[in-house]
């Protein structure tokens, strides 16, 4: 095992191994409980795992490169969609490092197979297209917004990222979704709790001019923060309103109303 990979792989366990206990209150007085879970919300392991990027990441995880307009996806000369096929299929070139073993190479594919059982999406070999997916294993678990028109890399680090749950949600962000807490209707369904906020983190929950394609808020939707995302010591920064028992941050998958949403956006 190379120092690097083992370097990752302790950090990982220390992650793992860290808890914090106690209740904090918002700025109302109300006490905001912790998440005590053991198992980690996918938002909480990708933000740890992206603490080590010096990349600058939009919302946490949405990579935005120096030599490109995050705006460009408003040009209407160019679309941020992936394009269909003649054969009504969104096909979507894709390579995955050869720096993967069997096991997580595996994993990555089960992920995208999931798509093609419940939506018109297709991640297929790249052969000879310019515009494609290259799944890498760099620092954190990243993604552009969107098409781009070139190799766009899907960044997901071994010992962390490679969690069907976390793939899922970085090719969400490759189709061009937004994180379902950003969306213009979020007020009516969550409260964003900002001073548990890390101070540097508050411009990462504002709200974004989204299409909801007619679909109601979604708790459950993989691409949901958990509720301790970008919190000062893990307190609580998002909270279900009117119910605060909702559940939020699954790591499962895709959810019902995100299959609805991809077909919507991409017309399956």
């Amino acid at each position: 095992m190379d120092l690097r990979t083992t370097v990752s792989l302790l950090l990982l366990l220390l992650g793992l191994c860290n808890a914090h206990h106690g209740n904090d209150q918002d700025g109302a007085g109300n006490e905001i409980l912790e998440d005590k879970s053991n198992v980690e919300d996918i938002t909480t392991t990708i933000l740890r795992m992206n603490n080590r990027s010096s990349d600058f990441l939009l919302e946490g995880d949405v990579f935005i490169p120096k030599t490109r307009n995050a705006m460009k996806c408003l040009n209407k000369a160019f679309s941020c969609l992936w394009p269909k096929s003649a054969n009504g299929k969104v096909e979507i070139p894709f390579l995955i490092s050869q720096e993967y073993d069997d096991t997580e190479r595996s994993t990555i594919l089960q992920a995208t197979k999931d798509f093609e059982s419940k939506t018109c999406i297709r991640f297929i070999p790249r052969a000879t297209r310019t515009e494609y997916i290259s799944i890498e294993p760099r620092v954190g678990c990243s993604s552009l917004l969107g098409r781009i028109g070139d190799k766009q890399v899907v960044s997901l680090q071994r010992f962390g990222c490679v969690q069907k749950g976390i793939i899922q949600h970085e090719l969400l962000h490759a189709l061009g979704f937004y994180h379902e807490h950003t969306r213009s209707d979020r007020d009516q369904h969550v409260r964003i709790n900002w001073a548990n906020i890390s101070e540097y983190y508050v411009s990462d929950f504002q709200l974004m001019d989204t299409n909801n394609l007619n679909t109601p808020y979604d708790y459950s939707s993989i691409m949901h923060y958990g509720r301790t995302a970008f919190g000062k010591n893990r307190s609580e920064t998002i909270t279900p309103i009117p119910d605060p028992s909702v559940p939020i941050g699954q790591t499962v998958g895709l959810s019902d109303i995100d299959i609805i949403k991809i077909n919507r956006l991409y017309k399956c």
